[in-house]
């Protein structure tokens, strides 16, 4: 029997102390769904000693206990999950409170950690693997295709594997990664993605931080792009911290936000030049999707004939799987804020790989334009995956889409 979500409260001590912090209201303008929320704690005396932090909802008079979770950092933040459907124009009402007793939520997103990957999962049902060790392609294969930090496998609520890694057709296709590919550096031309051209590679150089919470569980990785071709000893051209955060929404769907931001400490910075390849999130998918069993569908009602090179809020990605619903799928979101959004999109055609209409996705915001990173400037990118069994209207992927774009309007009183 699957577990059910149980909010249990463990009384350190006979409440003695119980301190109202804040009552606020969070004001839906569009259609949501399963969104996670944040709430400035600026100006908030929360950080004490006394008691933890517990949030109510208000309804119908009464108070419901919801998790949250805090977010340390230059402004403070407290996020909790606004679970199923949130209608457009309504309005939800909350209270924070510092209590001497402490929320334990059964069912979290976990991490879990060994020599090779570091993986999140939800009651031992796996969402995702990154994977930080070195992996090397099979033997007789060149071993310029090694590779480290990247997602793979990345599975469905189901148990179905939907990403795929070393394909013989591209063996280097790491799931679900970022990808540059024509990049200048002064006036040298460097490959991060076809790495068998020796020009460069992507190498994890570290864990800056690992967090497990009642809200959400994740990490974010030091990944190096690695230039081969410099003067002298090979040379960092960009640093990327890697945010992988999975919030905590059940068992039905995963969702899962991958944050990426890049820094170049070259003297000059380095040229991203527009091409149909390179970028912020791309997906090679499993060996068992293609033309016959696999969709697309963007925020434009593109589809895979037409959405190549078109711009997108979002796309959706669905394909036959071993399932009892008989598919699953990812929708990936792009958020407001990246460069060239609505963003364009790399969609592999029916005739892809020789006819066979394998499936390959990526958001590309450089597609049709350079991009100058600018030396010791930071750059982001934030994506959303939502992934699923079964199957996804747009009129769901758009409220996925509304839960990403931005935080609803949030109002003390």
């Amino acid at each position: 029997m699957k577990k059910i979500i149980l909010i249990l409260f463990c009384i350190i001590s006979s409440q003695l102390f119980a301190q109202e912090l804040a009552k606020f209201t969070v004001q839906i303008d569009d259609e949501r769904i399963d969104a996670p929320v944040s709430v400035s704690l600026d100006g908030i005396n929360y950080n004490t000693d006394k008691g933890d932090l517990v949030l109510y909802e208000i309804t119908k008079g009464s108070e419901k206990v919801i998790p949250s979770q805090l977010e340390p950092g230059y402004s403070a933040r407290l996020w909790f999950v606004l679970k199923g459907v949130s209608k457009k124009n309504s309005t939800r009402k909350f209270i924070l409170k510092l209590e001497d007793k402490k929320l334990l939520v059964e069912q979290k997103v976990e991490l879990q950690k060994d020599n090779k990957n570091i993986g999140l999962s939800v009651n031992n049902h796996d969402i995702l693997k990154y994977r930080y060790a070195t992996i090397y392609p099979p033997v007789g294969i060149n071993p310029l295709y090694q590779r480290s930090g990247f997602i793979h496998p990345l599975t469905s609520p189901g148990g179905e594997v939907l990403t795929r890694i070393q394909a013989p057709d591209h063996y280097h296709h790491y799931g679900i990664w970022g990808p540059w590919t024509k990049t200048h550096i002064d006036d040298r031309s460097v490959d991060f993605w076809n790495l068998v051209l020796g020009e460069g590679t992507v190498k994890f150089a570290g864990f800056l931080s690992e967090t497990e919470g009642a809200v959400f569980s994740g990490f974010k990785a030091l990944q190096q792009h690695i230039d081969f071709g410099a003067k002298g000893a090979d040379q960092i051209a960009m640093n990327e911290i890697l945010d992988v955060r999975g919030w905590n929404v059940g068992e039905k769907v995963w969702v899962v936000d991958y944050t990426t931001s890049l820094n170049s400490p070259l003297e000059n910075g380095i040229m991203l030049n527009a091409y149909r390849y390179g970028g912020g999130i791309g997906f090679r998918a499993t060996e068992t999707w293609n033309k016959d069993n696999c969709t697309v569908l963007t925020s434009d009602n593109k589809t895979r004939i037409d959405a190549d090179g078109s711009y997108a809020r979002w796309c959706l990605v669905e394909g036959e799987s071993g399932v009892k619903e008989g598919r699953s799928g990812i929708l990936f979101l792009s958020h407001p804020a990246n460069r060239m959004h609505p963003e364009p999109m790399r969609v592999w055609p029916l005739d892809a790989n020789n006819g066979r209409g394998d499936m390959y996705f990526e958001f590309v915001p450089i597609r049709h334009d350079d991009w100058k990173l600018e030396p010791k400037q930071n750059y982001t990118l934030k994506y959303r995956m939502v992934i699923f069994d079964g199957e996804m209207d747009a009129k769901t992927a758009e409220m996925y889409w509304n839960s990403f774009a931005g935080n609803p309007k949030i109002e003390f009183y």
